[in-house]
């Protein structure tokens, strides 16, 4: 089996006994259904947290995990600002405009910057800047609308992580996080949805209330 020259992955978190959490055992029947995007941002907050000492979490963490009873409760001061509804949480801006608001309402200032990547990028771009974020030890928040490849049929119209790459001569990989899991996909495939309706990737950069600027 071939070696890969290039290969970073991102520390992370467990949920009792997940990698993450499973939107699947939220018993908010909204956020079982449409929480991916409030999810992305608390896995967010939780791991620059813990490992980019960020505090994006509004609570104290004894450890590198933290119970489901705290994340759910750490969900329920997100949800108000990525609220599940009926078309979703469908673009970038919705994202990025909600998980600001969470700054400035919760933390009392923007400790985390973000701009969008919208998925008409082309591929060599998006991969450059995947790989520039998780270098810098950023996750990358990443939105999947419509896609033609059935293998990503459980990504379709959803949010989630990408926390890693992996490139062996002319294939690259990304570790996506969901569902309490996480599974390597070839960026390439999972980029090019075959749809004219995408989502994108959103980045990160660290930053303070006096530095921001909206859409920089």
């Amino acid at each position: 089996m071939a070696e890969f020259a290039d290969k970073i992955e991102l520390p992370y978190f467990m949920v009792d006994g997940d990698y993450g959490f499973d939107q699947d055992k939220f018993l908010d029947p909204w956020m079982k259904l449409g929480g991916c995007g409030a999810v992305t941002a608390c896995d967010s907050c939780i791991t620059l947290t813990l490992h980019k000492g960020l505090r994006l979490y509004p609570y104290g963490l004894s450890g590198p995990s933290v119970t489901k009873a705290e994340y759910v409760r750490f969900a329920k001061v997100m949800k108000p600002f990525l609220r599940p509804r009926h078309m979703g949480i469908n673009t970038l801006e919705i994202y990025m405009d909600g998980f600001l608001d969470y700054q400035k309402a919760v933390l009392g200032e923007v400790r985390l910057r973000m701009r969008g990547l919208p998925g008409s990028t082309a591929e060599k771009q998006a991969k450059t800047a995947l790989r520039e974020q998780i270098d810098n030890g950023f996750p990358v928040p990443c939105l999947t609308l419509r896609h033609q490849d059935e293998q990503f049929e459980d990504y379709v119209w959803h949010w989630f992580l990408l926390t890693g790459y992996q490139q062996y001569r002319e294939q690259f990989f990304v570790k996506a996080v969901s569902y309490g899991e996480w599974k390597w996909f070839d960026f390439g495939a999972l980029w090019n949805t075959g749809h004219e309706e995408r989502g994108g990737l959103v980045l990160f950069s660290q930053g303070h209330k006096t530095e921001w600027k909206e859409n920089s």
